[in-house]
């Protein structure tokens, strides 16, 4: 029981951090495995991004039916499931409405590892149809987009990605979205210069660490208690 509370706090305060950090609108969620079940954790449809609480964090089956909880999943929790059933090693997924990396699936330029941290997403990939994720047969679609992959942009939409755990999913979204905002900027006065394969392979080497994630976690968290306590 206890587990299943941490797992929700957690849940609610990535939601939270993201929304911070404009990542997530008032769309978006984030989900998680639920430890011992077939079940997942996730927000529900109707919680408010800038104000959520572990209360807001429901538990549903593969198929979107409601096990916990009062409120429906989100209509696109086709996303987390289909990702799920094809991916074992996955254990939290996040959709996000990023401002930076949604202008390239926009435009269909692609994003390239242009900071060291751009390493540890691997490659990117784009779901390439706009449209609201919201039947089995687009999640799968999505899902055989992403592969093995951690990060896939949905076209004019928003990004999908995929981690061992919340800390992970969470710390690949603010890694996407600094390497995009970095990458428009850097165009407005040249070319941004592109990490070699071997620089790249170095670098996800070095900062695809527990420790180094955790740091990630930790900064935007200690922000997110900071404004608790006023």
């Amino acid at each position: 029981m206890q587990e299943a509370m941490n797992l929700k706090q957690q849940l609610a305060d990535a939601i939270l951090m993201m929304e911070r950090a404009a990542i997530m609108d008032f769309n978006g969620h984030c989900s998680a495995r639920r430890p011992g079940t077939p079940h997942i954790l996730i927000n529900s449809g109707r919680s408010v991004r800038s104000a959520l609480t572990p209360e807001d964090i429901v538990a549903i089956d593969l198929d979107g039916n409601l096990v916990e909880g009062e409120a429906a999943p989100p209509m696109e929790f086709h996303i987390h499931a289909s990702i799920y059933r094809a991916r074992p090693d996955v254990n939290a997924v996040a959709h996000t409405h990023p401002k930076w990396s949604t202008l390239f699936s926009m435009v269909g330029e692609p994003l390239q590892p242009v900071i060291m941290q751009a390493a540890v997403l691997g490659e990117i990939r784009t779901f390439g149809k706009t449209a609201s994720i919201n039947t089995r047969t687009l999640g799968d679609e999505l899902a055989a987009t992403l592969g093995s992959g951690r990060v896939a942009m949905l076209k004019s939409h928003g990004a999908v990605v995929a981690g061992g755990s919340v800390t992970e999913a969470f710390v690949l979204a603010c890694y996407l979205e600094e390497t995009a905002e970095r990458q428009y900027h850097a165009r407005q006065i040249g070319r941004p210069a592109v990490l070699t394969a071997e620089e790249a392979r170095t670098s996800a080497a070095n900062l695809w660490k527990p420790q180094l994630l955790q740091k990630v976690w930790d900064y935007h968290h200690a922000k997110l208690r900071q404004e608790r306590r006023r």
